[in-house]
């Protein structure tokens, strides 16, 4: 078996190692002296975030492919599923969806609807683990955070279009009064398809009081997320409409479920709210966890171009 070697400063586990040291001798050996547990390991660290870019080999884990970051806590496995509530969704750790236990080198994880999966751990940095399912050959790239220094504006932008995702739709409710008329201001519903139309956008210009189950999308088009140069803060989303062009627009997060889109060539700032909330996995009232039937959602890489202004010039 690979050895677990001590990656951390032993300032963080003196307390640990003092007061536990005993008891992980019986339920969970210590692999090298000195050294601490895989048990321990995975929860020295209240949030791991899973890079799914970085994840290699061509099979997928379900349950690490859906989620932003899992919690290993007491032999209970959380996770947060989606973005709209990460960071407050079960204070943060996101909902109960199965157990686990430790093994030397492996977690055994007993998800509550993906099933069994012995995964292969390697500490491979101060915070940074590799998953490795050995049936598909597939290795997920995790990094450990408190829940006090999660970065979670810039989680929000890397995975933006996620966030574009969970909701029904995205309902204009304030228009600048700065800027020039142009078309877009008609435009009053969007909706960002998710699963096999992952670069369609739906578009209705019914008015905003509407209610969302009965909009009519009047446009159906694709849309784009830019990178920003030296900027991971910042997005820019366009919009290709034929009778519009294909307009661009400055992607700002104000919270979970409002965003800015500022339009550089009318000089006009909106914000859409979203609208119909997707949960991708939630908790059922018999306290079981069921996957929702409306969208099966699993990230995947994406790798965004980066943008340049020369490119929508009319």
């Amino acid at each position: 078996m690979k050895t677990i070697k001590l990656l951390l400063a032993m300032a963080l586990f003196s307390v640990t190692m003092t007061s536990c040291y005993t008891e992980v001798l019986v339920e969970d050996p210590i692999i090298d002296e000195p050294g601490i547990s895989l048990n321990q390991l995975l929860n020295s660290y209240e949030l791991w975030y899973v890079n799914i870019n970085q994840t290699t080999g061509n099979g997928e884990v379900p349950f690490l492919q859906r989620a932003f970051t899992v919690s290993f806590i007491n032999g209970v496995l959380y996770a947060n599923n989606n973005i709209s509530g990460i960071g407050t969704n079960g204070n943060g750790y996101g909902i109960d969806v199965g157990v686990f236990g430790t093994n030397f080198d492996t977690v055994n994880i007993d998800h509550d609807i993906d099933g069994f999966y012995p995964l292969f751990v390697d500490q491979i940095g101060v915070n940074r683990i590799r998953l490795y399912d050995s049936l598909t050959d597939t290795s997920y790239f995790l990094t450990g955070y408190q829940r006090s220094n999660f970065d979670y504006d810039f989680v929000f932008y890397d995975n933006i279009h996620y966030l574009l995702q969970e909701f029904t739709a995205w309902n204009k409710t304030f228009t600048s009064q700065e800027g020039m008329l142009n078309e877009f201001d008609n435009e009053n519903f969007l909706t960002f398809l998710a699963g096999g139309n992952d670069d369609t956008f739906l578009s209705s210009t019914d008015p905003a009081d509407t209610p969302v189950a009965n909009v009519v999308y009047d446009y159906e088009g694709i849309y784009t997320v830019y990178d920003v140069q030296g900027d991971p803060y910042s997005k820019v989303l366009t919009l290709d409409y034929d009778y519009l062009d294909n307009e661009y627009f400055e992607l700002n997060v104000i919270n979970d479920e409002t965003i800015e889109l500022f339009h550089p060539d009318s000089g006009t700032t909106y914000e859409f709210q979203g609208r119909g909330y997707i949960q991708f996995l939630r908790p059922s009232t018999d306290g079981s966890t069921t996957k929702l039937k409306q969208t099966d959602k699993k990230r995947k890489k994406i790798i965004n171009k980066v943008f340049n202004k020369e490119d929508f010039k009319k």
